[in-house]
């Protein structure tokens, strides 16, 4: 029922066109954001994953102009979402607002830094960051360390002052709210325990299935107002309330509903390689509970501690996930390295065909023309060389 309602288990669509990217998008709600490429950037990642190869370029048209009716904000993360969803955070923006106001020493000691940077949106954005010229547009520490400049439009950005006005080379181009976001959203005024039921809800149709927690993580709503919000939603009809076989807590069941409008399928018969951050694994506790799979990314892991490597992706197949894979898109040399390969148990062992050929079609969709390379690392790693050879 989960992965029906995250897309999967339907017949794919021969041609892959705007439109089925965006009935995928409507699904799913939200897009997480992260910057690592190392195989891809992972919004691409789960249309890839429910839909087969499609053309980048075709999401990037759809993403990186608010005119397409997509933005950036923080409904779980940094992610893409339909600009119509702008006034359910804005109870959001407003607690940003007030907290960072209140408690935050750069906030309280860069006022003025806050007024210029409206001023130069107003008189020349949508900008990017590294389009404004000023003297502490420099930036302190190694990697990701951000300038004031930067600083200070994120800021702006969590408030709902500034919103973004599309990529460029993956960089975001920042706008005042008023430039990007229609005068119609901008206006709608939604009470904040309305916004929470209606989030709420939408998390429920996204995930077909769970827990009070589950839905609440899918845009990270806290608080005692979230179960008041379910039981208005089990009220109405929205949530059924049901118990889930091995959904358990010292031996008593964890209280489960699914949306009334979930369908349970028949079978799942499908094969995708997940990116760390899908929904279908991006809450951890419920990745164990669904698949019995413990899943921690490692990016941040010194190398000599990482137990399966650095970008990880869970293989899942049908309805279970049988194995994880370290993929590196290696451009330079024209193929898709597998830089380990590991089994869930026994599952991955039996599935090495359809695992070998995900990994092939991964390679075409990347562009790479010399295929799959198998790294030695993993126990999965000698089966998949057997099968997919060399290249």
């Amino acid at each position: 029922m989960a992965l029906a309602a995250q897309g999967f288990g339907r017949l794919r669509p021969a041609a892959i066109g705007t439109r089925q990217l965006k009935l995928t998008l409507d699904r799913l709600q939200i897009l997480q954001i992260d910057s690592v490429n190392v195989f891809e950037r992972s919004h691409y990642l789960p249309l890839h994953a429910r839909l087969g190869g499609y053309d980048r370029a075709l999401l990037d048209r759809l993403l990186f102009s608010p005119a397409h009716g997509y933005i950036e904000y923080l409904p779980h993360v940094a992610c893409f979402m339909p600009v119509d969803m702008w006034p359910l955070f804005r109870w959001r923006m407003d607690a940003y607002r007030e907290k960072h106001t209140r408690q935050d020493a750069w906030v309280q000691q860069n006022g003025a830094m806050l007024d210029w940077l409206r001023t130069e949106l107003a008189a020349r954005g949508p900008l990017a960051a590294s389009e404004i010229e000023h003297e502490s547009n420099v930036r302190r520490g190694p990697w990701w360390g951000w300038s004031d400049v930067k600083e200070g439009l994120e800021y702006l950005f969590w408030w709902g002052e500034v919103a973004s006005a599309g990529r460029s080379r993956f960089e975001r181009r920042y706008a005042l709210a008023e430039q990007v976001v229609p005068a119609e959203i901008r206006e709608i005024e939604v009470a904040r325990p309305d916004a929470i039921r209606e989030l709420l809800r939408r998390a429920a149709v996204s995930y077909g299935v769970g827990t009070l927690r589950d839905f609440a993580d899918y845009y990270r709503l806290k608080g005692p107002e979230v179960a008041v919000a379910a039981a208005e939603l089990e009220d109405a009809g929205d949530l059924v309330p049901v118990r889930v076989a091995g959904w358990e807590r010292n031996g008593r069941p964890i209280p489960a509903w699914r949306h009334r409008d979930a369908r349970l399928p028949r079978r799942i018969s499908d094969g995708a390689l997940l990116s760390p951050f899908d929904p279908i694994v991006w809450e951890r506790s419920r990745t164990e509970r669904m698949f019995g799979f413990h899943y921690r990314i490692e990016i941040y892991v010194p190398q000599p501690k990482r137990v399966y490597g650095y970008y990880v992706l869970p293989v899942l197949l049908d309805d279970e996930i049988v194995g994880r894979i370290d993929l590196k898109s290696d451009r330079q040399a024209g193929v898709l390295r597998a830089q380990a390969s590991w089994s869930e148990g026994s599952a991955g062992h039996r599935q090495v065909e359809r695992i070998a050929e995900l990994l092939r079609s991964a390679a075409r969709w990347q562009g790479l023309e010399g295929g799959v390379v198998i790294e030695p690392r993993g126990d999965l790693a000698a089966p998949l060389r057997a099968v997919i050879g060399g290249s």
